[in-house]
C-alpha cells in the first residue's frame, strides 16, 4: 500500500516544474520508466495501424526490443534535463511556467522536450549501433523525421490545450476558495464588532478617553479589513499594517497582558501575498495563546525574504500546543483554511507549520514564493 500511494503521490504535479519534491527519486524514475514505454509501445501501435515499419526491414523480434530502448533513453534524457532545470533556475522562473500557460510557457516545454527527444535520438543511435543485430536500424529516412515533427507539434497543441484547461480549473477553485473564505471572514466579523462595541460601551462611563481609543482602533481595523477583502492579493505591508491595528485593540482590551512587535524589512514588505493570510495566525495566538494564560505574554510577527521565498512567523508565549483541549477548542479551523489556501495557489510549493517554541508557546511559519507584482 505504502509503494502505491507513494507512486500515487509521485504522479501529482508530475508534468510540472517543482523546485522542491517530497517523493523519492526512485518513484519519480520509476513513473519516468513506465511513461516511456507506453509512449513507445504507442507508437509502435500506431506504426502498425498505419502499416509502417519504421525500422525498415528487421522483424519485429528485433525492432520492438530497440524501438523500446530508444523510447527509455529518450524518457532519461528528459527527465535528466527537466531535473536540471528545476534544480537551477530561480523560483520565479518555475513560478512562471506553472503559472498561466500562455504561448511563452508552451514554446519553452515544447522547445525542451524536443531537444530532449533530438539528444535522446543521438545516444540511442550510438548505443543501438554497438549491439550485434541492432547495427542495422536505419536513422535517417526523411519521412521518419518529417513524422516525427509532426508528431511533436501534435503533442505540444494538446499539451498546451490541456494545461489551459488545468490552469483554468485550478483559477475557478481558487476563486470559490477565497469566496468561501471572504464568505467566513464575513460571518465571523459581526462577533468581533460586537464584542468589541460592547468593550467600547462598559469604558464609556468609567474610561471616557480609553473607550475613545478603543474605538479608534477598532475603526483602523475595519477601514483595513474591509480595502483587504476586496483584493486578490496585496502587498505584505498592507497585511501587516492590519495586524498591527488588529494587535493594537487586542492590547486595549487585554491591557498589561499583551505586548506585541512586528519585524520585517522592506524587500519583505514589498511581496504580494492573498489577502487575510496572516491574521488568522495572529488571531489564533491571541484566543488560544495568551488569553488562555493568567501571565502577560508578547506575540512577535517575523518577515524575510531568502531564496526567492518569502518566511513568515508568528510567535507567542502562551499556552503552547499542548495545552488541554478545553482551553484551545476551536482551534484547527483557521490553520486548515491557510493550508487549503496555499494548496489551491501553490501546491507544494507552500506550507504552513506549527511547532514548540522553548521555553514554551507556538511558533506558526508560513513559507511561500516570493513575488513582488
Amino acid at each position: 500500500m505504502a509503494f502505491a500511494e507513494t507512486l500515487r503521490a509521485a504522479r501529482t504535479d508530475f508534468f510540472k516544474l517543482k523546485k522542491h519534491r517530497a517523493e523519492p527519486a526512485w518513484a519519480l524514475w520509476l513513473l519516468t520508466v513506465l511513461f516511456s514505454l507506453a509512449w513507445g509501445v504507442g507508437f509502435l501501435v500506431l506504426a502498425v495501424l498505419l502499416g509502417r515499419d519504421s525500422f525498415g526491414t528487421l522483424s519485429w523480434t528485433r525492432t520492438v526490443p530497440p524501438f523500446l530502448v530508444v523510447s527509455l533513453v529518450i524518457g532519461g534524457v528528459i527527465h535528466l534535463m527537466y531535473g536540471a532545470i528545476e534544480r537551477w533556475a530561480p523560483q520565479g522562473f518555475i513560478d512562471w511556467t506553472n503559472g498561466e500557460p500562455t504561448a511563452g510557457v508552451s514554446a519553452f516545454f515544447a522547445a525542451t522536450t524536443i531537444a530532449g527527444v533530438l539528444v535522446g535520438l543521438f545516444l540511442s543511435r550510438a548505443l543501438l549501433g554497438g549491439i550485434p543485430g541492432w547495427e542495422r536500424v536505419d536513422w535517417s529516412p526523411q519521412r521518419s523525421w518529417i513524422s516525427f515533427g509532426t508528431v511533436s507539434v501534435l503533442v505540444s497543441v494538446i499539451w498546451g490545450m490541456w494545461a489551459w484547461a488545468e490552469w483554468s480549473e485550478r483559477r475557478l477553485r481558487l476563486q470559490a476558495k477565497e469566496a468561501e473564505l471572504k464568505l467566513l471572514q464575513a460571518q465571523t466579523e459581526p462577533h468581533f464588532l460586537f464584542n468589541t462595541l460592547a468593550n467600547v460601551r462598559s469604558l464609556i462611563d468609567c474610561d471616557a478617553p480609553a473607550a475613545g481609543e478603543l474605538l479608534d482602533a477598532f475603526t483602523d481595523h475595519l477601514r483595513a479589513s474591509l480595502s483587504l477583502m476586496r483584493a486578490d492579493s496585496v502587498p505584505l505591508a498592507q497585511e501587516l499594517d492590519m495586524v498591527s491595528h488588529y494587535l493594537k485593540l487586542m492590547q486595549l482590551r487585554m491591557c498589561e497582558r499583551l505586548r506585541f512587535r512586528i519585524e520585517a524589512d522592506d524587500a519583505a514588505r514589498q511581496v504580494r501575498v492573498p489577502p487575510l493570510l496572516l491574521q488568522p495566525l495572529v488571531e489564533n495566538a491571541v484566543q488560544h495563546g495568551l488569553e488562555c494564560s493568567v501571565e502577560p505574554g508578547e506575540i512577535v510577527v517575523r518577515a524575510r525574504v531568502g531564496g526567492g521565498r518569502l518566511v513568515l512567523s508568528v510567535e507567542d508565549d502562551g499556552v503552547g500546543l499542548d495545552a488541554p483541549r478545553p482551553a484551545r477548542r476551536g482551534n484547527g479551523m483557521a490553520t486548515q483554511n491557510i493550508r487549503d489556501r496555499l494548496h489551491t495557489r501553490w501546491g507544494d510549493a507552500a506550507r504552513l507549520s506549527l511547532e514548540p517554541r522553548q521555553p514554551r508557546g507556538v511558533v506558526a511559519t508560513l513559507e511561500l514564493p516570493a513575488t513582488v507584482t
